[in-house]
C-alpha cells in the first residue's frame, strides 16, 4: 500500500489536466507530474535512497516540492517536513529529532545544508533536478510503513515529531476527500495548506498555490489575492481565517462555490462577512489539529439564529458536528479524540505523556481544547483548556466580544490572578466595551494596539507573548 497509488490512478484519467499552478502562473499537468516524479525517483534510487530511508525535505512552496514528494513516496522513502513557521530553528530541530539519511533542498536551503552543523552531518544531498538512468517503479509498502514525519507548531512547547504511516495518511485523505469532493466536473482550488494539495492530487482536483507570504498571512494584500483567483480561474478556496479576514476587507470577491477555512478559530463575524460577500457559496469552518485533521466542520447555512445569538452572549464557538470517522469525548471539559486518522503516539514516546491517554484500552489524543456538546450532538469550542480564568473559558468571552462595536481581535488572559480581556480595536469604544463586559463577572478590559498571533497561520492568539506585553505595560 503506497499513498501515491491513488494519485497515479487519478492521473491516468486526466493526463492533460493541470494538477498544480504556481503563484507566478507556471503550471504542471498530471501527466508531467507523474513523469517528472518517476524520473526523479529513478535518480534518487540510483544515488542510494531506499524504502524506509528518511529524507528531510527543505524547499519553498512550489511545484518542485510536490514532484519531490511524489518521487520520494514512489521509492517508499519517509519524507520529513520541518515546521516551516519556525524557520532555521525548525529545520535544525527536525534533523536532531529524525536523523535523516538524505537532505533534499533547493534555493537558499541548499546553502543552509553546508552552514548548519546538524545538516553537514547528512551526507546524501538531493535536489529536485537530479538525473538518473530512467523512471522508477512504485515500491510496494505495507499500511504500517511510515510515509511522512511532520511536526506540531511548537506554540505550546517544543515541536513534537508526528510519524504518519501510509495507512494513516490514506485514512486522513479519505476524511478530507469526503469534505472536498468536487461539486462539479472541474474544480480549481486555491490551497493554503500543503496537506490539502496532497489530497487534491488524489482527487484529481487542480490546486492553485498561494501568492502571499505564508509567514505574514495577516498582512497579505486582499486585492492581489482576489486578482490571483481570477487569473487562475479559482472556483473554491481553502484558507486560514487570517486570509479570510483580509478578503473580508474587499467590497467584492471573485465568484466561488465554496470556502473552507481552518487552522485556527473560525469566528462568527468572519464567516458572516464571507457569507454576505458570497451569498451563493458554501462557507465551511473546519476544526482539527495537527494530530487529528479533521475533527468537525460547520456549514454556515446550518447556523441558526439561536446559534448566532448564543455565540454573541458567551456560549463559545460553534464548531459543528464531529465527522463520522472520529470518536470524540469530553474528559473534564477537554476534547479528546480517537480514530484511524488520529495520531496515537509521537516519534519520541516521551512526548506522549501530556497528550495521550488510555480509555477503555484505546489510545485517545488530548487536543488541549475545552469544549461541550449540545443536545444536537454538535461541538462547541471554549478555548484552551488550561487557559480558564476564574471559571471562564477564553472563547466564551472572546467570541462574544468580537461582536461589540469597533472590536478587531480579543484575548482573555490571567494577569496577576485577574481576568483581563485585551481588545484590539478602536479605543473610542472603550466605554461600550466596559459596559458590554458586565455580562461576565469581574473582567478588566484593556485596549491594546495589536494582539500577537501564532507563527504558523497567524490565526491564533499568542497568549504567552501577550501576557508578557501586558505585564510590561502594568509595570511601566
Amino acid at each position: 500500500m503506497n499513498l501515491i497509488a491513488s494519485f497515479l490512478t487519478e492521473a491516468e484519467k486526466r493526463t492533460n489536466q493541470i494538477a498544480i499552478i504556481h503563484r507566478k502562473g507556471k503550471a504542471i499537468t498530471f501527466a508531467d507530474l507523474v513523469s517528472r516524479s518517476a524520473n526523479l525517483a529513478g535518480a534518487w534510487r540510483g544515488m542510494g535512497v531506499q524504502a524506509g530511508d528518511r529524507v528531510l525535505l527543505a524547499m519553498g512552496l512550489g511545484i518542485d516540492l510536490y514532484v519531490a514528494l511524489a518521487a520520494a513516496w514512489r521509492i517508499g522513502a519517509v519524507v520529513v517536513f520541518p515546521e516551516p513557521a519556525l524557520g532555521v530553528r525548525g529545520l535544525r530541530h527536525a534533523v536532531r529529532a529524525t536523523r535523516p539519511k538524505a537532505f533534499l533542498s533547493s534555493g537558499l536551503y541548499r546553502v543552509l545544508g553546508w552552514v548548519l552543523p546538524e545538516l553537514r552531518q547528512v551526507s546524501l544531498r538531493l535536489t529536485p533536478f537530479d538525473h538518473g538512468s530512467g523512471p522508477s517503479q512504485v515500491e510496494e509498502v505495507v499500511a504500517e510503513h511510515i510515509g511522512l514525519i511532520s511536526f506540531t507548531s511548537g506554540s505550546t512547547g517544543t515541536p513534537k515529531a508526528i510519524a504518519r504511516s501510509h495507512g494513516f495518511l490514506a485514512a486522513q485523505n479519505a476524511c478530507v476527500a469526503d469534505l472536498l469532493a468536487p461539486g462539479k466536473q472541474r474544480e480549481v482550488d486555491l490551497v493554503a495548506f500543503p496537506v490539502f494539495v496532497i489530497a487534491n492530487m488524489s482527487l484529481g482536483v487542480t490546486s492553485v498555490l498561494p501568492n502571499w507570504n505564508l509567514k505574514r498571512q495577516d498582512k497579505a494584500d486582499p486585492v492581489a489575492i482576489a486578482a490571483h483567483m481570477r487569473r487562475c480561474g479559482v472556483t473554491r478556496a481553502l484558507l486560514p481565517p487570517s486570509i479570510c479576514e483580509r478578503l473580508c476587507q474587499l467590497e467584492e470577491l471573485p465568484s466561488l462555490t465554496a470556502i473552507f477555512t481552518g487552522g485556527g478559530p473560525v469566528f462568527p463575524d468572519v464567516i458572516e462577512k464571507l457569507a454576505r460577500l458570497l451569498p451563493n457559496a458554501d462557507i465551511v469552518g473546519v476544526y482539527g489539529s495537527t494530530e487529528a485533521e479533521p475533527i468537525a466542520h460547520l456549514h454556515v447555512h446550518d447556523i441558526t439564529e439561536d446559534d448566532w445569538a448564543a455565540m454573541r452572549s458567551g456560549s463559545g464557538l460553534l464548531a459543528g458536528t464531529p465527522i463520522p470517522e472520529i470518536a470524540l469525548k469530553l474528559h473534564d471539559d477537554e476534547i479528546v479524540v480517537t480514530g484511524d486518522h488520529v495520531n496515537k503516539g509521537y516519534l519520541d514516546s516521551r512526548d506522549d505523556t501530556d497528550n495521550k491517554i488510555r480509555i477503555d484500552e484505546e489510545i485517545w489524543h488530548r487536543t488541549g481544547d475545552a469544549g461541550r456538546l449540545d443536545e444536537k450532538g454538535r461541538l462547541w469550542l471554549l478555548g484552551r483548556h488550561e487557559a480558564r480564568v476564574h471559571g471562564l473559558y477564553p472563547f466564551a468571552v472572546e467570541v462574544a466580544a468580537r461582536s461589540w462595536p469597533g472590536v478587531i481581535r480579543t484575548a482573555l488572559i490571567n494577569l496577576s490572578a485577574r481576568a483581563v480581556l485585551a481588545i484590539e480595536g478602536e479605543p473610542a469604544n472603550l466605554e461600550a466595551w466596559q459596559d458590554n463586559s458586565r455580562i461576565f463577572d469581574d473582567i478588566t478590559v484593556v485596549p491594546v494596539s495589536a494582539i500577537p498571533l501564532d507563527q504558523r497561520h497567524r490565526s491564533k492568539v499568542d497568549y504567552v507573548k501577550l501576557t508578557r506585553q501586558l505585564q510590561a505595560m502594568s509595570n511601566a
